[in-house]
């Protein structure tokens, strides 16, 4: 049956304004001048990169540095083509960079769009709207139903009701009073109310957040792991180089030799296409993801998914559906839970904002249980008095008084009940939101029963929890709700642990302490982020509401579930564009294949680039000469770094637990094949040498072809963490790998930007490395197994 509007006075006829409240008179226009000088404007503040900053930025690092270096000596000797070829490796990288800078940018954006753009304002003695920014300090303004609070403020007269889950995570609206303090970005659910302005802009709760969302900032562990790869290579072929001169020095090589000789080490050395391989890798696992109903905001956050080993989840909104329900009846003796939910919709406002009334109508039309009687009067939930009730009129012509409301309000004009106060101090204490309904004459109410409403958790939640354990990764639940509440839905979800006591998060806490952080600020969440980050933990948050992006920015791996506000979902490194927790799951999974492939190609990037500068060496000392020239060494990035990046679409494994950027083992298990790869290009060159008595020219080809085809034994060898064989390269790996052999082939045989060498050469070169491949196939396995590869 419809609730029937009653002209009795609502909530809002109390509001500030009406004859026994006596209004203030506001600020004066020159106040608020002087104000807004000192203050500023209400307005986070705007921080837009600029933009040709940002570009050359992208120019300024480790392997830009390395590429620069070698355009310039290019230009040096005059060629402007190889010049040309390496500045449009440089600019390739770079683009790739820029695609993915200002998510904080678009961040902050979403938080300014959050707050009012007007507001009701009081000013020399009358109401004006005006533009929220140009509120200040001191300020009255007025706060209605469906308005967003513009500024920090403190009620001073009237009555609301307020959702500040955005902001707290307090799952349940609160009601508001004069004295009672609420923040920019809540929304009235009900009601009307004055409020005197305590903060605005950058000091509100709201723009304390915008600027943890500016300045949160963590340096990815892929990022680590390209510099401390860069780092290492540039140490030690840096090295190799200054021996190589000094070597040409003492062989009174002409600076016209030693010139190309050193440019060539500098092309050697360069990891060229390390970054751009990390992005394109992760931009293929975005492309996988997006199907799965998971949209990657940055592209970084894919390879966090595989390194991730603790997630921070929200509770309201991301383990819970955010929206009250009704999840238990307590009908007292003689009475049916179908009966207290109808009397219970009796007293409930229909088609209102009221989350409370809203809950108990879906129930009730949910189990069918409709009233027969008619409201001929509604009074909708009064503050003051802590109850809705209603006059009803049933199908005989009796009518009979319907209230619902705060338990110690309704059993005070109820018979008491002592069963009935046992039964509300217990779902109380278990963080239901608890409501009595009593129905009779005026004269002679009798409580029916009691209704605890909760916001439940999502049905997959604890199938999340469970996997993501399996996985290797430890969820903690982190809200802005009470302990109790919390403690129920983590218990629900699966997570049995400890409860953090309230207050400010320990410095050096960590994630197995406590399975449940209650209680906890926008700032808080922020700080656990960072505490587990300072651990050596990678950390995942999950989140929904803008009290939650800090934390989403700060974390490496951070998700915005779907029904996230716009905040959070640009905070987030990924969206999960579909209900329910399964994309997390499905990131994880596809951000371990990302990582193998990723970390197969940073192998096979290590072990090349010290074998092509040890190499280089090797063949001075054998011949000479130089062994590569600065052409030669373009056309092997091209050919090898390049075409090799098609790894990126491997058929891999994803390890069944988080994986870790464990530089030194790479390393390691780079100088071990390298050192193999290196003996296989020397006993190449050497036979060209010794046994072939081939001319320096022809000495050029042979080791640029052993290098390339020896370079693609390699990539085969270690692809798979068991046997070659165990698993199917891809159609993108295979078709690279042929391409590369025919070009290398071609120019050999051909003669093109090199001496040619007979076709017999070419093929018994081919022979040797497939011979070569299986070899290192099968000392790789006992050393994957001692650095532990998986």
């Amino acid at each position: 049956m419809t609730a029937m509007p009653s002209s009795a006075a609502s909530p809002s006829s109390k509001s500030a304004g009406s004859g026994d409240l006596k209004p203030p008179h506001g600020l004066t226009s020159d106040e608020v001048a002087r104000r807004l000088a000192r203050f500023g404007p209400n307005a986070a503040p705007d921080t837009a990169v600029n933009p040709l900053r940002a570009a050359i930025e992208k120019l300024w690092a480790p392997v830009p540095w390395m590429l620069e270096a070698a355009i310039l000596l290019e230009l040096v000797l005059g060629k402007v083509m190889e010049a040309g070829i390496i500045a449009g490796l440089l600019l390739f990288n770079a683009g790739l960079g820029l695609l993915q800078e200002g998510r904080a940018q678009a961040t902050l954006a979403a938080l300014k769009s959050r707050l009012a753009l007007n507001a009701s304002v009081l000013r020399d003695g009358s109401w004006t709207t005006v533009p929220a920014v140009d509120l200040a300090p001191g300020d009255v303004v007025k706060l209605a139903l469906g308005g967003v609070v513009p500024a920090d403020v403190r009620l001073t007269a009237g009555e609301v009701l307020l959702d500040q889950s955005m902001l707290t995570g307090e799952s349940a609206p609160i009601e508001a009073g004069a004295g009672v303090q609420t923040f920019a970005g809540a929304l009235v659910r009900r009601g009307e109310a004055t409020a005197e302005v305590t903060a605005t802009g950058a000091r509100t709760k709201f723009g304390r957040t915008a600027e943890l969302v500016r300045t949160a900032h963590v340096v990815s562990s892929q990022q680590k792991a390209v510099l401390r790869v860069v780092r290492n290579l540039a140490a030690f072929n840096g090295v190799v180089l200054l021996g190589l001169v000094a070597y040409a020095v003492l062989l009174k090589m002409a600076p016209g030799e030693i010139i190309p000789l050193v440019l060539t080490g500098i092309l050697a050395s360069i990891p060229v296409a390390l970054p751009a391989t990390f992005t394109l890798a992760a931009a293929l696992g975005a492309r996988v993801l997006a199907k799965q109903g998971v949209l990657p905001t940055r592209l970084s956050a894919v390879d966090e998914g595989a390194t991730m080993d603790v997630l921070c989840a929200d509770k309201t909104g991301t383990l819970t559906r955010n929206e009250l329900t009704v999840t238990i009846l307590r009908p007292m003796p003689g009475v049916t839970e179908a009966q207290v939910l109808a009397l219970a919709a009796l007293a409930s406002s229909d088609g209102g904002q009221d989350p409370v009334d809203a809950a108990i109508r879906t129930a009730a039309l949910g189990k069918g249980a409709a009233a027969t009687s008619k409201v001929v009067r509604f009074v909708p939930f009064d503050p003051a008095t802590k109850m809705s009730e209603a006059t009803v009129e049933d199908p005989v012509g009796g009518t009979q008084r319907v209230v619902k409301g705060a338990f110690a309000a309704v059993i005070a004009i109820a018979a008491p009940s002592a069963t009935a106060a046992a039964s509300a101090q217990e779902l109380e204490a278990q963080g239901f939101r608890v409501l009595a309904v009593a129905s009779g004459p005026p004269t002679a109410m009798r409580l029916v029963g009691l209704v605890a409403l909760s916001d439940p958790p999502r049905t997959d939640s604890a199938a999340l929890i469970a996997e993501l354990s399996a996985l290797g990764v430890r969820t903690v639940m982190v809200t802005g709700d009470a302990p109790t509440t919390a403690a129920t839905v983590a218990h629900a979800v699966g997570l049995d642990g400890a409860i953090c006591p309230p207050g400010p998060v320990p410095p050096a806490v960590r994630p197995e302490t406590f399975a449940v952080f209650a209680g906890v600020l926008p700032e808080d969440k922020f700080r656990l982020v960072e505490a587990f980050q300072r651990g050596g933990h990678i950390v995942g948050m999950c989140g929904d509401g803008a009290n939650d992006a800090p934390a989403l920015r700060q974390a490496q791996f951070g998700i915005a579930v779907s029904t996230a506000t716009d905040v959070a979902k640009s905070a987030a490194g990924m969206v999960l564009t579909e209900p329910g927790l399964a994309g997390i799951v499905a990131a994880v999974k596809e951000g371990r294949v990302t990582f193998q492939r990723i970390q197969t190609y940073a192998l096979n990037s290590i072990t090349k680039k010290l074998v092509t500068v040890l190499f280089l060496g090797a063949g001075l000392i054998m011949t000479g000469h130089a062994i590569l020239n600065p052409l030669l060494m373009v056309i092997v990035m091209i050919t090898g770094d390049f075409l090799s990046m098609s790894l990126t679409t491997d058929n891999v494994r994803p390890s069944p637990m988080p994986n870790v950027w464990r530089i030194g083992e790479l390393t390691i298990a780079g100088v071990a094949f390298g050192g193999c790869l290196l003996a296989f290009c020397v006993g190449v060159l050497a036979v060209g040498k010794y046994a072939m008595n081939l001319g320096q020219g022809a000495l050029q080809t042979l080791a640029f072809v052993a290098l390339v085809f020896g370079g693609q034994a390699t990539i085969y060898a270690i692809r798979e963490r068991r046997q070659l064989w165990g698993s199917r390269p891809s159609f993108w790996l295979a078709a690279s790998s042929l391409v590369d052999i025919a070009i290398a082939s071609t120019l050999a045989v051909g003669g093109m930007a090199m001496a040619p060498i007979p076709f017999l050469t070419v093929v018994a070169a081919f022979a040797a490395a497939s011979i070569f491949g299986l070899a290192l196939n099968l000392s790789k396995i006992p050393l994957f197994a001692r650095l532990g590869f998986a």
